[in-house]
Order: C-alpha cells, then sequence, then structure tokens
C-alpha cells in the first residue's frame, strides 16, 4: 500500500488570443494552450464565438474581464529582475480591471451620466460608508482599548510564557472583537499570528485560533453567482448534485460540494506531452520504479468556491481604515520603528490576492505543471474555463486530513507521511521556487491506493 499527498485549499476561461510567432510567450501559449482549451466533448454550445477566442470579455460599463488562461500567463513570466513578481503581476492586472472609469467611447449624455455616477460613487457615497463603517469599528474596538489595564492584573502563568492571567484574558477579548469586526480584522489577526518578531508568543498563540464567525451568504446569492460563471446557464444545468448546505464559511467565502454535468466534467486533468531532455526521462523512470501514483482523471465532484457578496468592498473600506490609524501611529517616535504603515500595505496586498480566485486558479495551474512529473504529491484540477472573480470551482479532493494523523498518530505511516510532505516542501522551496504558503494540515489529504 502506497500513499499520496493533496495539497489544496478546501476552502482561463477558454482559450486566449495567440500571441505572434516570435515572442517568447508565442512558446508559452503553445505549449500550454491545451490545458486551457474545452474539449470538443465540453463545448458548451451558448457560448458566443467571440468567448471563445478572446481572453478579453465585455463585464458590462466598458470593463473586461481576464480569464484565467491570461492569469496564469503572466504568472509564469520571467521576472527580469525586478521584483515584480508572478502574484504582482495578476494582481495589478486584477485591480486594473476592476479600477472606476468613464468609457472613452462614451458620447454627450451617456458620458455625462456615466461621470456625474462616478463622481457620487467616489467621493461622496464611498467617503460616507467608510466614515459608517469606521463607527461600527469603533463601537468594537473602544471597550477592548478600555480594557487595556487588565493587563496588569493577576497571577503571572510561568506555563504561559510567564504572562499575567488579565493579558490572557486581554488577548482572548481582543480575538473575540477581531472576529466581530468582520473579514479584513479576521485575516489580520491571522497574520499576526506569524509575526512572532512583532507581538508577544502567547497572543501570537491565541491569534493562531482566530476563526472566522461570519454568516454564510443565501443559497439565492449563491446561485446567481455561480450561473453568471457559467455565461448564464440555468443552475438546474450545471450540477448533478449539489449540496446547499455550505461545506466550510470562511471570512471572505463559502465553499459547497457538487457534482458537475456529465458534458462539462474534464476528461483528462494532465497537462499536454511536451518533449522531455534524455536525462530528465531517465531521472522519471528510475522514480517510477521506486514509486508511482496511477494515473487519473478528475472527479466530476467538485468544491465551488463562492465569494461573499459585497466583500471587496468592505475589504477596501477596512484597508482604508487601517491606513489612517497605522500612519498615525506611526508618526509617535517610540513605535516609528514598526513601520506599521509598511506591514498594513503588505497585509493589504495579500488581502487583495484573495479577492481575485482566478489567482488562485492560475496558482493551482502552475503546481500542477510543477508537480506534473512527480510520484505522490498533486494539486486537485481547477476547472479554468468556469473560474471567474468570485467563483472558483475545482476538484474535490478526497482523502484523510493530515490533522487527524496528528491528533491520533500515523502509526506504520508516519515516517512515510512525514518523508512524502518533507519531499514535496522541498522541492518547491529549491526547485520550483514557488511555495503553497498555506500548508496548515488542513489543507492536505493523505490518500492511500
Amino acid at each position: 500500500m502506497r500513499l499520496a499527498f493533496v495539497l489544496g485549499r478546501f476552502c482561463p476561461r477558454p482559450g486566449f488570443r495567440a500571441p505572434s510567432s516570435n515572442s517568447s510567450s508565442a512558446r508559452l501559449y503553445s505549449t500550454f494552450r491545451g490545458s486551457f482549451r474545452i474539449p470538443e466533448a465540453r463545448r458548451i454550445p451558448w457560448r458566443n464565438k467571440q468567448y471563445t477566442r478572446y481572453t478579453l470579455r465585455a463585464g458590462g460599463a466598458g470593463v473586461s474581464a481576464l480569464g484565467t488562461a491570461a492569469f496564469f500567463e503572466l504568472s509564469q513570466k520571467d521576472n527580469e529582475g525586478t521584483d515584480q513578481t508572478g502574484e504582482k503581476r495578476m494582481l495589478a492586472a486584477s485591480r486594473s480591471e476592476i479600477k472606476k472609469t468613464v468609457a472613452d467611447d462614451d458620447r454627450g449624455v451617456s458620458r455625462v451620466w456615466h461621470t456625474l455616477k462616478l463622481v457620487v460613487d467616489v467621493y461622496i457615497w464611498e467617503p460616507i460608508c467608510t466614515g459608517v463603517r469606521f463607527l461600527h469599528l469603533a463601537a468594537i474596538f473602544v471597550p477592548v482599548l478600555l480594557a487595556v489595564p487588565a493587563i496588569w492584573i493577576g497571577r503571572r502563568q510561568p506555563d504561559r510564557d510567564n504572562e499575567r492571567s488579565g493579558t490572557l484574558w486581554w488577548y482572548g477579548f481582543l480575538v473575540q472583537s477581531m472576529e466581530w469586526a468582520g473579514p479584513a480584522f479576521i485575516k489580520l489577526g491571522q497574520w499576526a499570528a506569524s509575526r512572532s518578531d512583532i507581538f508577544p508568543n502567547e497572543m501570537c498563540e491565541i491569534m493562531s485560533k482566530l476563526h472566522s464567525n461570519a454568516p454564510a451568504h443565501s443559497i439565492r446569492q449563491t446561485k446567481l453567482i455561480v450561473s453568471a460563471a457559467f455565461d448564464g446557464r440555468d443552475f438546474a444545468d450545471i450540477f448533478e448534485e449539489f449540496d446547499e448546505e455550505p461545506l466550510g464559511v470562511g471570512a471572505i467565502a463559502q465553499v459547497y460540494k457538487a457534482k458537475l454535468k456529465a458534458d462539462l466534467a474534464a476528461p483528462n486533468a494532465d497537462l499536454p506531452n511536451e518533449p522531455k531532455p534524455l536525462r530528465q526521462k531517465v531521472a522519471k523512470n528510475v522514480d517510477a520504479a521506486l514509486k508511482s501514483t496511477p494515473k487519473r482523471v478528475p472527479s466530476t465532484y467538485v468544491a465551488v468556491k463562492v465569494l461573499h457578496p459585497r466583500v471587496e468592498r468592505i475589504v477596501r473600506r477596512d484597508l482604508r481604515i487601517m491606513h489612517f490609524f497605522a500612519s498615525a501611529l506611526n508618526a509617535i517616535p517610540t513605535i516609528e520603528w514598526l513601520s506599521l504603515p509598511d506591514e498594513v500595505a503588505q497585509f493589504g496586498e495579500m488581502m487583495k490576492l484573495q479577492l481575485d480566485l482566478r489567482i488562485e486558479a492560475a496558482n493551482l495551474a502552475k503546481f500542477r505543471k510543477n508537480f506534473t512529473d512527480r510520484s505522490t504529491a498533486w494539486f486537485p484540477y481547477p476547472y479554468t474555463e468556469f473560474t471567474t472573480r468570485n467563483v472558483l470551482v475545482e476538484e474535490f479532493a478526497q482523502g484523510i486530513p493530515l490533522a487527524d494523523f496528528m491528533e491520533n498518530g500515523g502509526g506504520v505511516f508516519q515516517h512515510d507521511i512525514a518523508s512524502e510532505g518533507l519531499d514535496a516542501f522541498l522541492r518547491m522551496l529549491l526547485i520550483d521556487n514557488f511555495v503553497h504558503a498555506d500548508l496548515h494540515p488542513g489543507n492536505i489529504m493523505v490518500r492511500f491506493y
């Protein structure tokens, strides 16, 4: 009996215009175009031909939407000695796509109307909403500030980093308040839990247990968002089965389990075969003789991840408020060394990456490419042609969560599990220079074959 790792996050639109034949992008396109082309059995009859030819798609009011294939291409480009990583390029494309502007082809009354709407939204509505959001956050966090004297109360706990009992209570109160404050603050707490270089160890430990108490959005909203991702196809014509109870509800999105209709399921998840040098072929054959995972076709059962409605606006307002207070606190000489505005900017970039699910799909595709010739670790197949900014459809990963082995012990498989996990991580770190940054036990499944 052997085991395999499934790494993912439980938690391109079809085709894109080929670049000129003499460009480096052309070679990339010719290599991967098969991965992003819908097989004839999966052609969707209601799709306009224009949609299957181009990456840019009309998104309303003159806005164009990039397909996941374009994001995958951006992630593959060489950094060329700059700090523009693949994720930064994808984020820039995502942000420019939703930047509010008046279309160049607007004329006359239409242009005046759209300009007026833009001015009202940017200079009146958004500041008012941000102010209301500030009052809401003040109601949550002012009691936390008033409770600060509690940190000097109580006995010291030798087994808790010698912190006072009042301090530990205050940390818990802070975490509870961050849960009430919403997605940006939940993510901020989870990020802070990893910064033991800034915050006390016990605070980081308590922050690491921060979880979302966000209510699930309605199934009606989910159906509308998912149908839009499938170009308006009736929801009943997309899935054979759809569990309306979410598998999980997070700060940013919620996840459902479903089964795709047969005509939409992927017949083959493997990337197209490429000519390989002799050395690579020999290395692969030797590795396969020692251990191998059977060839597999993606399951028709999928995980459907759907962003909460309006979450992008809420996060954007919260980031503005955070930046304002970080800049104000940075003016105090004694805490200037923390460089809080830079930390908020870094956190904001991380948050914005999670608000476009095409970026996650492109990263999954890149991981699958990197692990094509590796025997035991694999990543769920992303249905890139059905993935949009708000919806991610990926193969449902079956397996035993690594957390179960950590809690109950791995028995005779403990050494194999540790060895395979370390091998996969070091390959990402040392060979691919592209690392899965959320490898907690809940995101790793173990399968036996």
